[in-house]
């Protein structure tokens, strides 16, 4: 089954699906590993993020089943957080050595690759206990299943429609004040809340996708650009608090000095960029985008 909710049919069946599916994902992929651990803890994140986006949709009708689970999916996430976040750096310096300015430049960044490559395998060497923490983990989703298991929703499609459009509005407005606070002298952790409001924005789309296929479709797309321009933003924050906390790291007191400066210029110009972007996701009004999806969710399910 998709990421999808559809409108035509039974509301906690199809909340259950979705987020079994997502769990069930997980757990394969957490116990299975085709691509390595490194991709499978990358995996099982995103499908996490999935989990915590579709439980603040209805976190008004099931409070107490979205802190619990929050919690859970959120400890599960961290548990497991330090070696990705280490993988994570890599690309983040692969990012601005694709988009060096000249080859010394770029000669430098692929030096700071490879040691953050070699700062990731020490510590997966160094990681004592990963593979009980990954079959805790395991067990941990599995719970979470049973959880859903016992989730429902009363009422009909009108009340249902009233529910999502209400979730709609205050993701959207969420969005917009983030989006605000980036303008100016706007902190890291500004960009980093705008990121995750986008998220939030981004899957609702997709969940709802069958309401209005090619125009979620096309708006989801858009915030999905816009989520990863914002991940670089966050990234190369990322890098650079490491490049503080670490500085032994770098040896070549030129090759910092180009890392440095590579970090500035991007963020100068991913911030700038970002925020055109987001201009253009989140241009509508969140009453009115409401107000539409309780309508069109009302009529595709009748």
């Amino acid at each position: 089954m998709a990421y999808r909710i559809r409108p035509d049919a039974d509301f906690t069946r199809e909340f259950r699906s979705v987020a079994t599916e997502q769990l069930e994902r997980a757990i394969a992929v957490l116990e299975e590993r085709p691509d390595g651990t490194h991709e499978a803890i990358h995996s099982f994140r995103k499908n996490l993020k999935r989990l915590r986006s579709l439980y603040r949709l209805v976190a008004r009708e099931v409070p107490d089943f979205q802190d619990c689970e929050n919690a859970r999916l959120r400890d599960a996430a961290r548990s497991l957080s330090a070696i990705r976040d280490a993988n994570a750096l890599i690309g983040t310096a692969q990012y601005l050595q694709q988009s060096a300015r000249d080859p010394e430049e770029s000669e430098a960044l692929g030096r700071i690759v490879a040691i953050l490559e070699g700062r990731r395998d020490w510590m997966v060497d160094a990681e004592s206990g990963l593979e009980q923490r990954l079959a805790e983990t395991s067990d941990v989703l599995k719970e979470a299943i049973a959880a859903v298991d016992a989730v429902s929703f009363s009422g009909g499609h009108r009340k249902n429609a009233r529910k999502l459009a209400k979730s709609w509005r205050r993701t959207a407005r969420r969005a917009k004040a983030a989006l605000a606070a980036c303008h100016g002298e706007a902190s890291a952790d500004d960009f980093h809340n705008l990121r995750k409001r986008t998220y939030d924005y981004r899957l609702y789309h997709g969940l709802l996708e069958d309401i209005w296929p090619g125009a979620m479709k096309a708006k989801r797309d858009a915030a999905k650009e816009l989520v990863e321009d914002l991940g670089h933003i966050h990234d190369l924050a990322v890098l650079s608090e490491l490049v503080e906390a670490e500085p032994q790291l770098f040896t070549r007191n030129d090759d910092l000095a180009h890392l440095l400066d590579a970090i500035i210029f991007r963020q100068q110009e991913d911030r700038r960029q970002a925020l055109v972007n987001a201009e253009t996701v989140f241009a509508d009004d969140p009453d009115e985008e409401a107000q539409r999806i309780e309508l069109l969710w009302l009529t595709a399910g009748s």
